[in-house]
C-alpha cells in the first residue's frame, strides 16, 4: 500500500505505559489506517505527549488493565472495525493490504493475526512462540473480558485469519522482560485466587520442569539454540513465581483466618 493510497477505514487501538521507546515507531507502522487511538495509563515517560505528536489520539489514565485501557479506546472509535497493535509490534504495508481485505469480505466478526517474535533481537521459530496468532482485528462492538492477564476479546464463532504477520519485539532487554515478570506474576497469582483456584507445594515443583520440557523438548524450542534454552528456562521461572505466589496467598490468607 502506497503513501497515496486512500486510508484503511479501522481505528488502530494501542495500550501503552511507559512506551516512550516504542510508541513513535509503532505509530508510524500504521499510518495507513484511518485512525489511530493511545490509550495510555500511569507512564512516567513522555508515551503520551509523543503519540499526540505522532498524530494519535491519546487518551490519558484510561484504565488500569490492559483490556479496560483497550475498552476505553474501542468505546471511542470512529470506525465498525478496530485493528489492536500493541506498542512493541510494528505492523507493514503487507499487514494494511491484508486488514483492508479482511473488512471489505467481512466473512468473520473477528479475525486472528499471526506474530513473528523476537528475542533480543533474534526470531523465535520454535517452543509454542510460532503459534502465536491472537485476535487483533474485528468489529467494534466486541470487548475485552476483565483479564488482569491472559486477556482477550469476546467473540462469537471462530474468528478468520490474516495472511500477513505483525512483527513482535516483547523484549529488548532482560530488564524489561523482568520487570513484567513481576507485575504480571503477580497479577495472576491474584487474579487465579479471586477466581478459586487453589494450588500445592507439588505444583510449585513439578510445573516449572514440566514448562521447560514442553517448550524446549516437545515444542522443539531447542532449535532456537542459546535463545531457545534461555526463553524455556525464563518461561519455567515465570511458572514457578506464578504458583509460588498463589501458594503463598493462601498461607496468608490460612493464617489470617
Amino acid at each position: 500500500m502506497t503513501e497515496t493510497a486512500t486510508r484503511v477505514p479501522v481505528t488502530v487501538v494501542i495500550a501503552a505505559r511507559n512506551e516512550a521507546a516504542n510508541i513513535v515507531g509503532c505509530i508510524d507502522s500504521v499510518r495507513w489506517a484511518a485512525e489511530v487511538i493511545v490509550a495510555e495509563h500511569g507512564s512516567a515517560d513522555e508515551t503520551a505527549q509523543l503519540a499526540r505528536d505522532a498524530g494519535a489520539t491519546v487518551l490519558t489514565d484510561s484504565a488500569e488493565t490492559i483490556g479496560a485501557q483497550r475498552n476505553a479506546a474501542i468505546a471511542r472509535a470512529a470506525n465498525g472495525w478496530v485493528f489492536v497493535v500493541d506498542a512493541d509490534e510494528r505492523a507493514t504495508a503487507e499487514t494494511a493490504d491484508a486488514v483492508l481485505r479482511a473488512i471489505a469480505s467481512a466473512s468473520h466478526e473477528a479475525y486472528r493475526v499471526p506474530r513473528r517474535n523476537f528475542f533480543l533481537g533474534r526470531e523465535v521459530k520454535h517452543g509454542g512462540w510460532e503459534r502465536d496468532r491472537p485476535v487483533r482485528l474485528f468489529r467494534q462492538s466486541h470487548r475485552y473480558n476483565d483479564s488482569k492477564v491472559h486477556e482477550h476479546v469476546v467473540v462469537r464463532g471462530e474468528p478468520g485469519v490474516i495472511a500477513a504477520p505483525l512483527l513482535h519485539y516483547p523484549y529488548v532487554s532482560l530488564d524489561q522482560y523482568f520487570e513484567k515478570f513481576g507485575r504480571y506474576s503477580r497479577w495472576w497469582a491474584e487474579q487465579q485466587y479471586d477466581r478459586g483456584r487453589r494450588t500445592t507445594a507439588a505444583a510449585v515443583v513439578f510445573k516449572p520442569p514440566a514448562r521447560f520440557f514442553s517448550m524446549y523438548v516437545i515444542r522443539l524450542g531447542f532449535l532456537d539454540g542459546a535463545a531457545g534454552v534461555i526463553l524455556a528456562a525464563l518461561a519455567s521461572a515465570s511458572v514457578l513465581a506464578k504458583y509460588a505466589r498463589l501458594w503463598g496467598k493462601q498461607q496468608e490468607r490460612s493464617c489470617a483466618s
